[in-house]
């Protein structure tokens, strides 16, 4: 790990002496500059992490370094060491972006104790950085995969909503179609993409545990409210909300949820004053809510609010061209986190997973490609490492005997030709187990294997 490197700026040669081996000796790697003039210079050549700067300086003081610092590097820490009793220079220090300050005479304890926790400080802020960094490339609509019609129209979708100001949108689709992805891809490719995204499960909460996790809750409003609990809504001010199933919200929930939507305000949970939140609140069902409208489950006036922006993400199945592209991201995803080294999907596997419906949609696809990454270690994923479950009852019938001729013609038979077919039968058969395959025809599983490479069946 890189040292931190810190600049202490004192006229005072001893000060500067003394800080120069006690830090260096706590393992920092230390520099010194003797006036403001030079301090400046120093930063733009060496880059400190930590500057120590004594406000009583010749030229330049301390106050107008530190102002100039932060005018070319913001990210140095400052600590300044200040005369005692001058608070009136300490505050203007903190208001122009001093980390801390010390006052004369101080003890080196006090120095080492201050710039650990400057330095603690910013690491943890420089991690949190990098983290929703990210957390933002991961969620970017670039990384929606799909070359098909509905999935270009569902992006072009999520980059308008993102740049506009609309306040409610609203995701309908099956399970396990990804609508939470779109939802954190709208909020990350908006302006809100620094402030939080919050979600919740609306069919996951009773309605009075649902309505305290939004609103939060006043001390003492009910029995375990020991202390004042701040909500969801809260929490992500200047942010988004993500109300997953909103279709399971109860009704009388609805109802508040409404007054949200219209208002921006809402009362904690045992509170009387309104608290004001500017959100974007970001909706998904499975559920058909008109139809749930129609029926009286759902309210009339907050499902033409909610319906104001809608976005639709069709089943996997409506969608077949994109099968392969997602089943090719998972698998450079877990040879990623599985350290394996998959570079193809054989040409039977591929066509199975074309051919099924997928009613679980890309969850399930995306499942199937990692439990079958998981139990294999071949280079290629193949047709008998998918679940036995899924392919014994969605292959092709398996052909006729009669389809292998064994009388043979006068014009004669290819001996290739019939062996290809009893392996491809007995694949089907074994629905593409590949040791079941080997007993039905009585080989070896790499005999068998050489014939499946051979007529070109992996």
């Amino acid at each position: 790990m890189e040292k931190a490197k810190i600049l202490v700026v004192d006229d005072e040669h001893l000060i500067r002496w003394t800080l120069e081996q006690h830090l260096g000796k706590e393992g920092y790697e230390v520099h010194t500059a003797e006036s403001g003039e030079k301090a400046l210079a120093m930063v733009s050549e060496i880059s400190p992490h930590l500057m120590l700067l004594d406000n009583q300086l010749p030229g330049m003081s301390g106050i107008e370094v530190l102002g100039k610092v932060k005018e070319m590097d913001k990210d140095v820490i400052v600590i300044m060491i200040t005369a005692h009793g001058l608070l009136e220079t300490a505050v203007k220090a903190m208001k122009l972006g001093a980390y801390d300050y010390l006052s004369k005479p101080f003890n080196l304890d006090e120095i080492t104790i201050s710039i650990k926790k400057a330095l603690d400080t910013v690491s943890m802020r420089e991690e949190l950085r990098f983290l929703k960094e990210q957390q933002k490339s991961h969620f970017k609509s670039s990384n929606i995969i799909g070359k098909s019609r509905a999935i270009q129209h569902v992006l072009e979708m999520i980059n308008k909503i993102a740049q506009s100001d609309a306040s409610t949108v609203l995701i309908q689709g099956e399970s396990g179609t990804g609508k939470e992805l779109v939802a954190k891809a709208v909020h990350m490719n908006s302006a809100r993409s620094d402030k939080p995204f919050m979600a919740i499960n609306c069919a996951a909460l009773p309605e009075n545990l649902l309505e305290s996790e939004l609103l939060g809750h006043e001390k003492g409003a009910f029995t375990d409210a020991k202390t004042l609990k701040k909500g969801l809504l809260e929490l992500a001010d200047g942010g988004s909300v993500f109300l997953d199933e909103v279709g399971d919200m109860a009704y009388a929930m609805q109802a508040k949820l409404l007054r949200i939507l219209e208002d921006r305000t809402f009362k904690r949970v045992g509170g009387v004053k309104d608290i004001s939140v500017d959100v974007r609140i970001i909706s998904a069902t499975n559920q058909d809510l008109k139809k749930l409208m129609d029926e009286g489950g759902f309210r009339k006036d907050l499902y033409y609010r909610l319906q104001v922006v809608p976005i639709y993400l069709p089943p996997l199945r409506e969608r077949k061209e994109d099968v392969l592209p997602l089943a090719k991201y998972f698998i450079e995803q877990f040879n990623g986190e599985f350290h394996k080294d998959v570079k193809e999907i054989s040409e039977k596997a591929r066509e199975f997973l074309v051919r099924y419906d997928w009613p679980g949609n890309v969850r399930e696809l995306k499942n199937v490609i990692e439990r079958a990454m998981i139990l294999e270690s071949e280079d290629i994923l193949l047709l008998e490492h998918l679940p036995i479950e899924l392919v014994s009852g969605n292959l092709p019938p398996a052909p006729s005997a009669a389809a292998t001729g064994f009388n043979i013609p006068k014009e004669g038979l290819s001996l290739d030709k019939v062996e290809e077919e009893l392996v491809r039968q007995a694949l089907a058969i074994a629905a593409g187990n590949q040791s079941k395959a080997a007993d039905l025809l009585g080989v070896q599983r790499d005999a068998f294997r050489r014939r499946m490479k051979k007529y070109g069946l992996m």
